[in-house]
């Protein structure tokens, strides 16, 4: 089968974090036998070869000024939740270059013999209506895969949410990575029975319990063999609920006077963020690291003795990548009960699971994984186990290989 694929953001170079799980859904096709082709916007740091990992790259040019070059890669929106002014102004240019290079590729495999099985969207918005558009005119299938932030712009601007209504109409198979974003999308017009759920996965080679690479981490930011470390990593951007986690942090530090809380991930909420812990005291128990490549996240996510994802619904997160990293590496877990987490998580099975935007709660789990280090291990070996036996990437690659063949043979245009 060969898949074109239309998507907004991936990693700009190798180890640099931004959406990692759309290179990894192309190689693990890859891996299974298929013929991929990306296609995504330019970006001034894009150091990428036009073929890595048996995925071919096609880049576009759309920003008629270098202002413009704001499109994807996590920067079209202001904290995830508005889209910047500048966006909006580079839309109709983006647009109308993801269509073109969708259709320029289309053509050039029709006119070698090789034409393309089906065309795929990541993210609804804004990469559904031009991979529809163009999959219409080759008379293709076409497949829309929702991570997050496309299904919340959606419901949030009306205007957009009947532009996700007319491509979901269009489209012959729909993929969420949680059964939270699957709803979201069949409320917004998707098709229940062409609707499949497929949780991203993890390398459990890559996050793996690792003493010496925990050691070189605590080494690296200077934080004492006995002190507790506390991990959050992600965007600094409002639904990964940060804020929550420091005003959980004093009552934390109430029960483990040494413990450190590292924030590790870059973005607009930084500032604030900072202020926030100086506001309340605990600036020096706080380590801002700023946004680390792949090799020091898988680091700091092994120093960890306690991972805390406290996300809110403030914008919309589908899977988020760093829990089933954390789980990878076998690090105990408190996450908010909200989007995908459920999905992947069982309450006293494989973490802590609180309410959102509860920081006594938060705090109280914290503490918890903290002072029993033997319901810390176990909570740990078992999510390490559900990723080795359920959620890798060659799990992921084959349940998009299963929706591409439903879409394939039964694909509408009506």
């Amino acid at each position: 089968m060969r898949i074109l694929m239309l998507a907004s953001s991936l990693p700009k170079y190798p180890r640099e974090t931004t959406a990692p799980f759309i290179e990894e859904i192309a190689a693990g096709i890859v891996a299974r036998g298929h013929q991929v082709t990306l296609v995504a916007p330019w970006h001034p740091d894009l150091r990428r070869q036009a073929r890595e990992r048996g995925i071919e790259l096609r880049f576009f040019r759309y920003a008629p000024h270098p202002a413009l070059n704001i499109w994807g890669y996590a920067q079209s929106l202001q904290s995830d939740t508005q889209v910047r002014e500048r966006a909006w102004l580079a839309a109709p240019f983006a647009l109308t270059a993801s269509w073109w290079a969708l259709r320029r590729e289309l053509r050039r495999a029709q006119a070698v013999g090789q034409p393309f099985d089906l065309v795929q969207a990541h993210w609804v918005l804004p990469n559904g209506p031009p991979a529809a558009l163009a999959a219409l005119a080759a008379q293709l299938p076409l497949v829309v895969s929702l991570h997050g932030s496309d299904i919340y712009l959606a419901e949030t601007q009306p205007v957009m949410g009947k532009f996700a209504g007319l491509v979901f109409r269009k489209a012959a198979a729909v993929t969420a990575c949680s059964a939270d974003l699957s709803m979201r999308g069949v409320r917004l017009g998707a098709n229940p029975a062409r609707t499949f759920v497929i949780p991203y996965g993890v390398d459990p080679m890559q996050f793996r319990p690792d003493p010496a690479a925990a050691q070189r981490f605590r080494d690296a930011w200077h934080i004492p063999a006995d002190a507790p470390l506390v991990l959050g990593l992600g965007r600094l951007v409002a639904k990964k609920g940060f804020s929550v986690l420091l005003d959980a942090w004093p009552a934390v530090l109430r029960m483990h006077p040494t413990a450190r809380l590292v924030i590790a991930g870059y973005g607009d909420l930084r500032p604030a963020l900072e202020a926030q812990a100086a506001r309340l005291g605990i600036a020096p128990m706080v380590i801002f690291t700023g946004q680390l490549d792949r090799a020091w996240a898988v680091m700091a996510m092994a120093a960890a003795d306690v991972f805390a994802l406290p996300i809110v619904r403030d914008g919309v997160d589908g899977l988020p990548n760093v829990l089933l990293e954390a789980m990878g590496a076998a690090r105990p877990i408190v996450a908010a009960r909200v989007a995908g987490v459920p999905d992947v998580i069982s309450d006293g099975v494989h973490g802590l699971i609180v309410p959102e935007r509860d920081p006594a709660a938060l705090a109280a789990a914290i503490g918890r994984l903290i002072a029993d280090r033997a319901l810390a291990e176990r909570l740990g070996a078992a999510a390490r186990r559900r990723i080795i036996e359920e959620l890798t990437w060659a799990n992921t690659a084959a349940r998009y290989e299963a929706a591409f063949v439903a879409a394939v043979r039964g694909r509408s245009w009506a």
